[in-house]
């Protein structure tokens, strides 16, 4: 079931567009069927997680860390990571560029964008991303590569479409300012219920997990 989904979603979205599967609660095995049928990004919302499978999914795809990651786990992430999707404060940023640095590697990350505006959730405020990645431009030892955000999680896919646009309104802001050492290379947006309002308004890396596992386990 895996395989034909995988084939089934690569085949729609239009070229030029990555897919991230979304491996939260998916098991080893699991991860390796949708790997043998095409996706070359693993998204993992757990630091642990990703360790759990690293000897036998690290060599045969990128990972991206695409949940909430804690500066206590920076070291770990840099070792596992090829990508944080979620930088989203001065504090990890600079955690980041300090364990990369004692790794002796550049971690590529995008910006979480709170496009909703709502304080109880991570990423930074819209009017704030500019100054943002300003401020942490210089750090050596990351790489700005774009821009994420999450969206409603569920309900009507339309309604997720004002924080896609919002997003890539900065994300072009961004890309028009030409910070010194800044690529506006990748927008991660949507999700399984919204990936297709995503891509329309301009999304390049889609992070899709139920319709390509199906249901996700409690956990």
């Amino acid at each position: 079931m895996i395989k034909e989904n995988v084939r089934r979603l690569m085949d729609e979205l239009p070229e030029g567009v990555s897919l991230v599967a979304a491996a939260k609660t998916r098991t080893p095995g699991e991860v390796l069927e949708a790997i043998d049928a095409g996706v070359e990004i693993i998204g993992h919302n757990y630091v642990q997680e990703a360790q759990a499978g690293f000897d036998l999914i690290g060599p045969r795809a990128k990972l991206h860390m695409i949940g909430h990651l804690q500066t206590n786990k920076v070291k770990k992430a840099v070792e596992l990571f090829d990508m944080v999707e979620t930088l989203d404060s001065t504090k990890l940023a600079k955690g980041l560029d300090r364990a990369a640095g004692n790794s002796g590697k550049k971690i590529e990350v995008l910006i979480e964008i709170n496009s909703g505006e709502e304080p109880q959730k991570a990423g930074v405020m819209p009017a704030e991303a500019l100054s943002f990645v300003k401020q942490i431009s210089g750090l050596e030892n990351i790489s700005i590569k774009g821009l994420m955000t999450m969206g409603p999680y569920a309900g009507d896919p339309e309604d997720a479409r004002p924080y896609f646009v919002k997003t890539k309104k900065i994300f072009d802001l961004i890309a028009e300012s030409r910070v010194p050492g800044v690529e506006m290379t990748w927008l991660s947006m949507g999700m399984s219920n919204s990936y297709r309002v995503a891509v329309e308004e301009g999304a390049n890396l889609v992070r899709v997990g139920t319709l390509l596992f199906g249901e996700r386990r409690q956990g």
